[in-house]
């Protein structure tokens, strides 16, 4: 078969009128800093997920990484303290929980769905666990009713790491609603897209308050924008003035621009939620497509409480297939289409070295790591490229008869 000449990306991105505009805006107003379109943006975002308090950052590990040091500072966590998270998903979501000084325990997580397994949670809880780090994957949420059951039961919190995942619904809720505190991300080729960015949501003024204030060195929060000592009375300037360059906490330089936040709100002011469902589209072309293979790929599935955003489309060869994921993936990338393996954790050279060789004992994210792989789902695949898809698949399968 022909090969195409493009690659057929993991991701896009579309800088619309309306962008250009606000970010001309930013440029002609000569302020970079947190501003009217961060806050904007913030309120917003916010808004869509049914959250009070949105808090804008340079990525999403920025925000999870701050959010779950906000959660130590409040609830006084000890270092070595527990924090539950999925064996599979980006090593971020693992990362931050070492860089607070807490320990990552790993619960491994379900076939079907490739998210936290609840089932398996309460086994892996002890007298040193404080929170629970649900992880949306691939633009599918968790089953989040459990998981919340759970953390009521044993006092624990909620951090949802919802990068992968926004604008869907989980059971009549967005995403990121449910827990005490969310975080998402606006990385390039994400589902909305910044160049770089993260946010945390939550309904809690004092983490709130807390997260921005780790974003910038871990200031005062009196000042936390350079509009903070404006038109206020003597008294109140004179006691901004005394505390603005005052740092209360550890903090980081984790600040967004106001160029990322107005690239974000052009794409929430014109309805992110029809890339969703260009998405959605373009995955069941896919699905439709690729069914004549489920005896050696297991395809994308979801259950009926749960939306899918298809940030990406993930596909695992099945444990019985005689197919090599080595091989499939060689053939998709001479074929010019872009493929990435489905978030290796455990076996990383870093977490060897910290946690031995404990891959063997989650079978199922040993499995989804070493026959897993994704390839791109997103809004500008036309019918031409998912056609072009199939053939490379259709051709491969033609050659690799069983």
């Amino acid at each position: 078969m022909k090969k195409r000449k493009e690659q057929i990306g993991l991701g896009t991105l579309q800088i619309s009128k309306l962008a250009k505009k606000y970010v001309n805006q930013v440029l002609d107003s000569n302020r970079l800093s947190y501003g009217p379109f961060s806050e904007k943006f913030e309120k917003s975002f916010a808004k869509l997920h049914q959250r009070k308090f949105g808090i804008f950052s340079n990525s999403g590990t920025s925000a999870l990484q701050v959010s779950l040091a906000a959660l130590k500072e409040k609830y006084n966590w000890q270092n070595g303290d527990e924090i539950i998270i999925p064996a599979v998903t980006f090593i971020a979501s693992s990362n931050i929980v070492l860089q607070n000084n807490l320990t990552p325990v790993f619960v491994d997580v379900d076939q079907s769905t490739y998210n936290i397994n609840p089932e398996l949670i309460e086994e892996k809880i002890s007298s040193k666990t404080r929170a629970i780090i649900p992880v949306n994957l691939f633009g599918l949420s968790c089953e989040m009713e459990p998981i919340l059951k759970i953390a009521r039961k044993h006092k624990l919190k909620i951090l949802e790491d919802s990068c992968e995942s926004m604008f869907v619904k989980y059971r009549g809720r967005p995403v990121g609603s449910s827990g005490d505190i969310a975080c998402f991300s606006t990385y390039v080729a994400h589902l909305l897209v910044t160049g770089v960015g993260g946010i945390t949501l939550t309904d809690d003024s004092e983490l709130a308050v807390m997260t921005r204030s780790l974003c910038n060195h871990g200031r005062d929060s009196i000042y936390l924008k350079i509009d903070d000592d404006k038109n206020l009375s003597r008294k109140k300037a004179k006691m901004v003035i005394s505390r603005r360059f005052s740092f209360v906490r550890m903090g980081y330089s984790y600040r967004a621009t106001e160029m990322e936040a107005a690239l974000g709100l052009a794409q929430i002011e014109e309805n992110p939620l029809a890339n969703i469902k260009k998405r959605r589209n373009n995955a069941e072309i896919l699905i439709s497509g690729l069914k004549k293979f489920e005896n050696d790929l297991q395809l994308p599935q979801w259950p009926d409480w749960s939306e899918h955003a298809f940030m990406m489309f993930p596909i695992v060869i099945r444990r019985d297939s005689r197919i090599k994921r080595g091989d499939l993936i060689a053939h998709l990338e001479n074929y010019n289409i872009e493929t990435r393996f489905t978030f290796p954790l455990l076996g990383q050279p870093f977490y060897k070295k910290l946690f031995g060789s404990i891959e063997k004992k989650y079978p199922v994210a040993d499995l989804i790591t070493q026959n897993g792989f994704y390839i791109g789902c997103h809004q500008d695949l036309g019918r031409a490229e998912l056609s072009y898809i199939l053939e490379v698949f259709n051709n491969f399968f033609d050659n690799h008869k069983r």
